[in-house]
C-alpha cells in the first residue's frame, strides 16, 4: 500500500464541528501540501447567491442538506484540501463518496473551546435537526464524525499552522484503500 501523500490526486477532507478550524487550518494545509483549497460552505453560498443562514431560512433543512449532498458528490480525487460544512456527516451518500476521494480528517475540540469560538450560532447556518443547544448538537454529531474519520487530530490548541502540520505529519500513517 502506498502512503496517501505519495498520490498527487488524493484529497484531504476536513470534517468537524463549526469553530474547530477546518477552513483556517485547511488553507494552511493546502499551502504545505501544494494542493488547492476548497470550502463546501463557500461553494454552496456562491451557488445560491446568499449566505448559508439566509438560504437555510428560505428553503429549510431538507433542501439545504440535499444541496450539500449534491455539492459533496461533485468532489473528485484531484489533489484538494476540502473543508466541509459541519453538517456534511448527515449525508451517508456524500460521506461515502468523499471516502473514495482521499483521507477524511476529523478535527476535534472540546465543547468549551467550540462554544468560545462560535459566538454566532444563530446566524452561522448551523444544521440542527433535533433543535436543542450547541452542546446537544456537538454530542449528537460526535459519533458521526468519528464514524467517518480516517484520522483524528486534536484542534483545541495551537495555531492553524501547528494544526496543519500535525495533519501533514500524520498523513504517512494513512494508506490508500486497496483496489
Amino acid at each position: 500500500m502506498q502512503p496517501y501523500f505519495s498520490n498527487i490526486f488524493f484529497n484531504i477532507i476536513l470534517i468537524g464541528m463549526a469553530g474547530v478550524g477546518k477552513s483556517t487550518a485547511g488553507h494552511v494545509l493546502a499551502r504545505i501540501c501544494d494542493k488547492k483549497f476548497i470550502d463546501t460552505d463557500e461553494l454552496i453560498a456562491k451557488q445560491v447567491g446568499m449566505g448559508l443562514q439566509k438560504y437555510l431560512d428560505q428553503v429549510g433543512i431538507d433542501a439545504f442538506q440535499q444541496l450539500e449532498e449534491n455539492t459533496l458528490l461533485t468532489i473528485r480525487p484531484q489533489g484538494l484540501v476540502v473543508a466541509t460544512g459541519g453538517s456534511a456527516i448527515y449525508s451517508e451518500t456524500g460521506m461515502a463518496h468523499l471516502q473514495t476521494t482521499g483521507v477524511i480528517v476529523l478535527l476535534e475540540a472540546r465543547i468549551a473551546t467550540l462554544e468560545t469560538r462560535v459566538n454566532n450560532q444563530d446566524t452561522r447556518g448551523l444544521i440542527n435537526p433535533e433543535g436543542g443547544s450547541f452542546r446537544d448538537l456537538y454530542l449528537a454529531r460526535r459519533p458521526l464524525y468519528r464514524k467517518w474519520a480516517g484520522l483524528r487530530i486534536a484542534a483545541d490548541t495551537g495555531s492553524p499552522e501547528a494544526i496543519a502540520r500535525k495533519i501533514f505529519d500524520r498523513l504517512p500513517d494513512t494508506v490508500l484503500p486497496s483496489t
